[in-house]
């Protein structure tokens, strides 16, 4: 687990309020792409509980695994009690119970390339489901996206985290899908976007920001910097685009 991961735990009440959740949409495709229904799930990197309130809310006995006690605690305040919280990173989680679905919100990136699908695939019943979803946020108004880029330049060319596998971003099918693919341990693998507008003040667009991993890496004085720089560029009301790419797929067998 990267330090980069790991520095959400300092901001896990920011992340809790300025992080948006997540649509009921987002259930219906995961849930729709298991052949029966989904009762017990894994959930890998589970932040402040944001997507566990999804599932866990329509039935789903969800495990929600996440190493950083901070945000764990901040988790128990607001999750119904159909979950059981695991203080873990996804490489310290032992396989024996197996789940109808695995997944990750926004975390995956995290996890260790090495062992990931073979971890995930001793997770799953036969026939399980893995998904992994989430998306970067921008603003909606192309001048003012410029203006934000403008503004943080001096301190980050880009606020975005790479693709993991390299998989450049003109490609149809995109990464973890490209993985999923590759890892011959898993079939049906569909990739899909639920398109998604939010409004938000400008004092809370930078709170959300301040919850992003490019942004908590930099020096505390650099970070007040460019909080300050891309708040005199921002409008009152920020229209953001928060588009989510969701990865559904199957375990063989």
């Amino acid at each position: 687990m990267s330090g980069r991961a790991l520095s959400f735990g300092v901001m896990a009440e920011a992340y809790e309020r300025f992080r948006p959740g997540y649509p009921v949409e987002l259930f219906d495709t995961v849930t729709a792409h298991a052949a029966r229904p989904v009762r017990t799930a894994l959930e890998i990197g589970a932040g402040t509980g944001k997507a566990t309130r999804l599932f866990a809310r329509r039935g789903i006995a969800v495990t929600a695994t996440e190493p950083d006690g901070s945000m764990l605690a901040e988790s128990r305040k607001h999750l119904p009690p159909n979950v059981r919280t695991v203080r873990a990173a996804f490489e310290d989680v032992r396989p024996g119970e197996r789940y109808g679905l695995v997944y990750a919100a926004a975390a995956l990136h995290w996890t260790d390339p090495r062992d990931r699908w073979s971890r995930v695939a001793a997770l799953l019943e036969p026939g399980g489901v893995f998904a992994s979803f989430g998306g970067p946020i921008r603003p909606a108004d192309p001048a003012v996206e410029e203006a934000v880029r403008a503004a943080r330049s001096p301190f980050l060319a880009s606020d975005e985290i790479p693709s993991p596998d390299g998989t450049p971003p003109e490609h149809a099918m995109q990464w973890p899908g490209t993985e999923l693919q590759r890892s011959g341990l898993f079939t049906d693998v569909r990739q899909s976007v639920i398109e998604r507008r939010l409004t938000m003040t400008a004092g809370d667009y930078v709170g959300l920001l301040s919850t992003v991993s490019a942004y908590l890496m930099l020096p505390p004085s650099e970070r007040e910097q460019v909080f300050d720089r891309i708040t005199r560029v921002l409008p009152a009301t920020v229209e953001i685009i928060a588009d989510i790419t969701v990865h559904v797929a199957r375990r063989q067998g």
